[in-house]
């Protein structure tokens, strides 16, 4: 048996990133020919029920990039992306970016550069991961104040990055894809692929 839980990545007919979809919502796009062009590896094929005169079984072939018509006009260079913690740990490798160790997701916070109390702000370019210890040790001080040094600044993803870092399992070709879409000085241009 096919298991399907791979995401295809769905893109307008410029070829601009948009989401992530399942193969459900990827066979009802080539179904309802919405699809304009395909691109990547072959992740799944569809198979449906028989023609009644053929006797022929449908067949849907799903790639792990599909394009559909039409454009995206909603996303300009002013995008900034909704801020959440899997996304923000993501951009920051799951790395504390105080004492630059390693860490699963339920033992990381998100740390404010700027504390709130001193008028930070909840956005992109204020916020880093850091591990509950060396937030607590932060506390409401900046990091100068703290004696703690701040290993990466803090970025605001493009709609491209913020794609990939909402992706679960981004395969080599689709990584390859929305890297083409990154700025040239993404620190996401390092990142492998699981």
């Amino acid at each position: 048996m096919q298991e399907f839980s791979q995401q295809v990545l769905r893109t307008d007919a410029s070829g601009m990133p948009l989401e992530w979809i399942g193969y459900q919502e990827a066979v009802k796009l080539y179904y309802s020919e919405q699809v304009a062009y395909t691109c990547g590896s072959l992740l799944y094929r569809v198979h449906g029920g028989y023609n009644a005169r053929s006797g022929l079984r449908s067949v849907i072939e799903v790639n792990s990039i599909l394009a559909t018509y039409g454009t995206n006009r909603s996303i300009d260079h002013d995008y900034v992306p909704p801020l959440n913690n899997p996304a923000l740990f993501k951009r920051d490798a799951h790395l504390c970016l105080y004492c630059g160790n390693p860490f699963h997701s339920h033992e990381l916070s998100r740390d404010h550069v700027t504390p709130v109390s001193r008028g930070g702000r909840d956005a992109w370019n204020n916020v880093v991961t850091a591990c509950k210890r060396c937030n607590n040790h932060k506390a409401g001080y900046t990091p100068e104040e703290a004696g703690m040094q701040l290993l990466a600044v803090p970025f605001v993803p493009t709609h491209a990055e913020y794609i990939f870092l909402q992706g679960r399992r981004v395969l080599a070709d689709q990584m390859e894809f929305l890297k083409a879409h990154f700025p040239r000085t993404s620190p996401l241009r390092q990142r492998h692929v699981q």
